[in-house]
């Protein structure tokens, strides 16, 4: 009896397993499918609101700064409110360090040194 129940197992778990396998499969497609249908629907709303005039004419007038004969458009820059501007960085150090070498010298010589260096071997 031990020996068929053993027998059975072996024979149902790897179909079990594909089952699993194919269900999680079936999901994730699904779910593709979703979020293309909801791009789908969002790209025709989109494509709704080109067919409107006054869409169209907002959209120029804002993106490409259309202007109609006669208007005069004013362009503000800085319009932020002071609260909005940030803040200038502050001083890094107090004290004013000065190196001994020019740090171009110092940077071609670091990757000239590094170019020269030997790999090591393992033993």
């Amino acid at each position: 009896m031990l020996g068929l129940v053993a027998l059975a197992a072996l024979v149902l778990v790897p179909s079990v397993g594909t089952y699993l396998d194919q269900r999680a499969q079936i999901a994730a497609l699904q779910e593709s499918v979703r979020v293309g249908q909801d791009e789908v629907e969002a790209l025709q709303a989109e494509r709704q609101q080109w067919t409107d005039p006054a869409f169209i004419t907002t959209q120029a007038r804002e993106r490409l700064y259309y202007v109609r004969p006669g208007e005069v458009v004013y362009l503000i820059d800085d319009d932020l409110p002071e609260s909005a501007i940030p803040e200038t960085a502050g001083t890094v150090s107090e004290d004013v360090e000065r190196t001994s070498t020019d740090w171009m010298s110092q940077f071609v010589r670091s990757v000239v040194s590094a170019g020269d260096a030997r790999t090591a071997v393992a033993p």
